[in-house]
């Protein structure tokens, strides 16, 4: 999941003289920094500070939104069919889209 915008970046990186960003692999980016020969990545507290400005990503705001409904939908459902299956799989669900929300730490 896309944790950043490379518009983000890219933005951060011209207000401090970075150039040529390029994204090594998911949310691993690498720039010259001022004045550099050679690539570095994009310092994680750089990488943070922008994520606190700048929110979520659509793809994040998507998945935070299906989760919600599907739980909604599955208490629902549990409630109708008096079945716990569908809480079950909601919960399920749940489980895997915060733990593709979680932002790694790059030391």
């Amino acid at each position: 999941m896309k944790h950043y915008r490379h518009e983000w970046i890219e933005e951060w990186c011209q207000e401090n003289g970075w150039t040529d960003l390029f994204e090594e692999r998911s949310n691993n980016y690498w720039a010259f920094p001022p004045g550099a020969v050679m690539p570095e990545p994009i310092p994680y507290q750089v990488l943070r500070l922008i994520k606190s400005e700048k929110g979520m990503t659509c793809e994040e705001r998507f998945w935070s939104i299906v989760a919600v409904m599907a739980t909604m939908l599955g208490a629902f459902v549990t409630f109708w069919l008096k079945c716990p299956i569908p809480l079950v799989a909601a919960f399920a669900l749940n489980a895997v889209t915060v733990a593709q929300l979680e932002v790694e730490d790059a030391y």
